[in-house]
């Protein structure tokens, strides 16, 4: 059982599952942040649905949020259960990739 445990927490809907709580990273600017999935109704008769990652940033202290980024829309699909089903197979690495790909976009922008 803990094989598939630890086998399960590398997904982002796994470790939400296994962890009761979402993921939690150190940015490539060094300040902390979680990852949560967005999931948005849109005008378009194929795919009704897109989704997205927010990454709120946390105070050192861990009060509170104190800005996010988030990605551009990473799935589209017919329903809100297929878009959460792609978000939650990916795997932590590429959460975290993408978390860094965002901060560097922000940083692009200011």
């Amino acid at each position: 059982m803990e094989d598939r445990k630890t086998a399960d927490d590398e997904t982002l809907g796994g470790y939400l599952e296994v962890h009761e709580r979402p993921p939690a990273f150190t940015g490539s600017d060094g300040q902390p942040y979680t990852a949560s999935v967005e999931v948005e109704s849109v005008e378009n008769l194929a795919a009704p649905c897109v989704a997205f990652l927010v990454f709120p940033r946390w105070a050192g202290a861990g009060l509170g949020i104190v800005g996010h980024v988030e990605t551009p829309v990473l799935w589209e699909g017919r329903g809100r259960d297929e878009v959460l089903g792609l978000a939650h197979a990916l795997r932590l690495t590429e959460v975290k990739r993408l978390l860094d790909e965002a901060i560097q976009r922000k940083n692009g922008e200011d």
